[in-house]
């Protein structure tokens, strides 16, 4: 199964390393090869240093690409992890 969803970055510092480090965590907790895009650039969200070479900025889009038995729980989750600002306080 592949699913994909485009998703906002809400938070005011973006994609950065602390933020990239969380996605990475959740991402690895699933069996799904999960990806991200931004303006052509592609990158495993198993890679810190790949999710924040896509300079994520606060409300830039970035499209979540989920493939594998448990998509839809990472996508779920994912969704959630952008939806609560990567729990930062702005």
């Amino acid at each position: 199964m592949e699913i994909r969803k485009t998703l906002t970055i809400l938070n005011k510092l973006g994609l950065h390393a602390r933020a990239a480090t969380q996605l990475v965590k959740l991402a690895q907790s699933y069996q799904s090869e999960i990806h991200l895009e931004r303006d052509g650039k592609n990158a495993s969200a198993d890679s810190v240093l790949g999710l924040m070479m896509l300079e994520g900025s606060q409300n830039k889009q970035v499209d979540v690409i989920c493939r594998g038995e448990d998509a839809q729980a990472a996508m779920d989750s994912i969704s959630n992890l952008f939806t609560q600002r990567f729990n930062e306080d702005e």
